[in-house]
């Protein structure tokens, strides 16, 4: 099947702005890529790209003062497979994990497993190791969690959305991250396209997608605590440590973000 991705983001900016932003499709989906997915503002500005410390396709601009409009589309080729499933995927030790796997065992801004720890010890404790424990935490979390657009927060953390029990797709995926590595599984936050192709209405307005990998059996597998099911058109832009690591623009001065546009479309 053929996916188009892309998104158009529109600022109000006083004064010059310097941004980074991470929008272009994640290097790993680099060969599916139909059509470029070539960044472009208007009015034109000029485009510094990078590679950060995860992988990751970034870009700089500094941003005029007034209206900037930032946009892409692109063209992905996909298999039109669910997200992978391994029930028999089995839980390492912390001393068979490679290096590049145990910063993704470790607390930070959004995913407060000091915090957290004993709570997932005493709700998750009794189950098996692998695969299971972390369907189960995907489980509570799904239901933990009441979705609400209007409740969304930017500075909600795991341990918030855990006491408030609502948010977002990124608020699911933070708690669930948080709760795996109190249970000593490497987890990394995700971000990405991921339409409703393949799932029935009524659909919600289309925006950037979070959900999670986890480390088991020598691979990272998709988990989606939002969803709690496999799903068809995931298309990844980025990977981290949670939120922070992968926010699709980091802005150093005042703005508004004006208009927001997000789409994920099949074509025939």
């Amino acid at each position: 099947m053929k996916i188009q991705v892309g998104y158009e983001l529109v600022y109000d900016c006083p004064q010059p702005t310097p941004m980074m932003l991470m929008l272009n499709i994640h290097y790993s989906r680099a060969s599916d890529i139909l059509v470029p997915d070539y960044l472009t503002t208007n009015p034109s500005v000029p485009i510094t790209a990078y590679r950060d410390t995860f992988g990751n396709w970034c870009c700089r601009i500094i941003a005029p003062a007034g209206r900037t409009v930032i946009t892409s589309s692109a063209v992905v080729k996909d298999s039109g497979a669910t997200d992978v499933t391994a029930p028999a995927a089995r839980q390492h030790s912390i001393q068979e994990l490679p290096e590049e796997a145990l910063v993704f065992l470790l607390g930070n801004r959004y995913c407060e497993t000091d915090r957290l720890s004993e709570t997932a010890w005493q709700l998750f404790g009794h189950l098996p190791s692998g695969w299971g424990l972390v369907q189960g935490i995907c489980d509570f979390v799904h239901t933990h969690i009441t979705f609400d657009y209007q409740q969304a927060r930017a500075t909600r953390t795991a341990w918030e959305a855990f006491n408030e029990h609502v948010g977002v797709c990124r608020d699911y995926a933070h708690l669930a991250v948080a709760f795996c590595r109190c249970m000593n599984i490497p987890a990394r936050y995700c971000t990405g396209y991921l339409g409703d192709i393949g799932t029935p209405p009524p659909y919600g307005p289309m925006d950037f997608a979070g959900w999670f990998e986890v480390y088991l059996g020598d691979t990272w597998y998709t988990f989606d605590a939002r969803n709690n099911i496999p799903r068809i058109s995931r298309v990844l832009i980025a990977r981290g440590r949670d939120a922070t690591d992968v926010a699709i623009t980091t802005t150093f001065g005042p703005n508004t973000l004006v208009s927001f546009k997000v789409w994920t479309d099949e074509i025939a």
